[in-house]
């Protein structure tokens, strides 16, 4: 099949979150599989720079990637991509392709791409990733948007992709009918965590101690990451359990000033250490070294991050409000989304010399079982074939 994905943000514009790398380890898989596989996106990079020197096509694993110019680097990371050229290069070749995978809902790409391969009889499925709830901000923006392209939008799709049942239930509010839902989660390839580094590495790099504890936030330093909760639950903890460390890791999506401020009117600067941006090899250092991966989020829907700390064999502490909670209570523990809650799982955890053992024992089998890349492809090879096969048929 000729597939194309499209995704505001791709590799190596990792800065954007656990999308871009879904998106490229699906296209990744697809052309190992024989699939002719092409990305529409744009040049964004991260907050500050642009990706430079770009070639169209870029072949990254066979996968042949299209960057457009975004109109402002800066609105592209405060999520309101607009890449003009990209809905051009839309109009000429969407009707090559025999199906569209749309990872994205509110950007102008998305409503672009709908509207474009509904026009030329080219089906496409759409994957929000956490996107629907209107949440966090922007609140009336995003409600314009619904009410100009979104329900035509979610109306055109000819499937739509949720990574867990309560997503689906966001869709199901929005008006989507229930036998158009397809629930596929997210998954990782384990092949990029053999082998892991040794351990210690991290910790030397950042002068920790023998016998030092280590809790690890990795992701965006965003407000809905909640940061702030658990900057107040390693406050509530300090003390308790020896020497501990707190480790945040992450590119700033405008709440690190804020952050900093916050861990220095608790007292615990001292305690924190703000990483930076975490990629690749330095990653998976942090991820091996860290006592708990911790993801105190007010909001998440399916975390990427959650199954690479397992692949690391990390125990794994996320709050109620993450959309795998069910999921994390095998490799981990799940608190309340309070500073107290989280503070006493954290030194729970912390505290069980077995949990690791447990986790490093059951969490690849876990991932074996239905959160690799390849399980999640074959799923999703169903899905675009069942798509196209439909189209042709009306």
């Amino acid at each position: 099949m000729r597939i194309l994905q499209v995704i505001s943000s791709y590799p190596p514009a990792y800065a954007y979150g656990g999308p871009a790398r879904v998106a490229h380890d699906v296209s990744r898989e697809l052309v190992k599989r024989g699939h002719e596989v092409a990305v529409y996106t744009t040049d964004a990079y991260d907050g500050r720079n642009r990706r430079q020197e770009v070639r169209n096509p870029d072949m990254m694993d066979g996968v042949a990637v299209h960057r457009f110019r975004n109109v402002s680097n800066r609105l592209a990371y405060a999520n309101l991509p607009l890449a003009p050229a990209m809905a051009r290069a839309l109009r000429d070749t969407v009707d090559t392709f025999d199906v569209v995978h749309l990872h994205e809902y509110r950007t102008c790409q998305a409503g672009a791409t709908g509207r474009c391969a509904a026009s030329r009889g080219v089906p496409y499925v759409l994957q929000a990733h956490g996107d629907v709830p209107k949440i966090m901000g922007k609140r009336a923006l995003k409600t314009v948007y619904d009410r100009l392209w979104g329900s035509e939008l979610l109306k055109g799709a000819a499937r739509l992709i949720a990574l867990t049942s309560i997503e689906a239930e966001h869709y199901r509010a929005m008006g989507v009918a229930e036998e158009r839902i397809e629930i596929i989660p997210n998954g990782i390839d384990l092949s990029d965590f053999t082998p892991l580094p040794p351990a210690g590495r991290f910790r030397m790099q950042h002068g920790l101690v023998s016998g030092e504890r280590l809790i690890l936030f990795l992701g965006r330093v965003h407000q809905i990451k909640g940061t702030d909760l658990l900057a107040r639950a390693f406050a509530r903890l300090s003390g308790q359990i020896g020497q501990v460390r707190l480790v945040i890791a992450g590119p700033d999506n405008g709440y690190l000033e804020a952050l900093t401020r916050l861990t220095e009117d608790l007292s615990i600067r001292h305690g924190v250490i703000f990483a930076g941006p975490l990629y690749g090899e330095d990653k998976l250092r942090a991820l091996v070294d860290a006592d708990v991966f911790v993801l105190p989020s007010s909001y998440e829907t399916f975390p990427v991050s959650v199954l690479e700390a397992v692949a690391c064999g990390t125990p794994v502490v996320v709050t109620d409000r993450c959309g795998i909670a069910q999921l994390v209570e095998e490799v981990g523990r799940v608190a309340e989304h309070n500073d107290a809650s989280l503070s006493n799982v954290l030194v729970e955890v912390l505290s069980d010399t077995s949990l690791r053992r447990d986790v490093a024992g059951t969490g690849r089998a876990l991932l074996r079982d239905g959160y690799t890349i390849q399980a999640v492809t074959d799923r999703l090879e169903e899905l675009y074939e069942k798509c196209s096969t439909q189209e042709v048929q009306r």
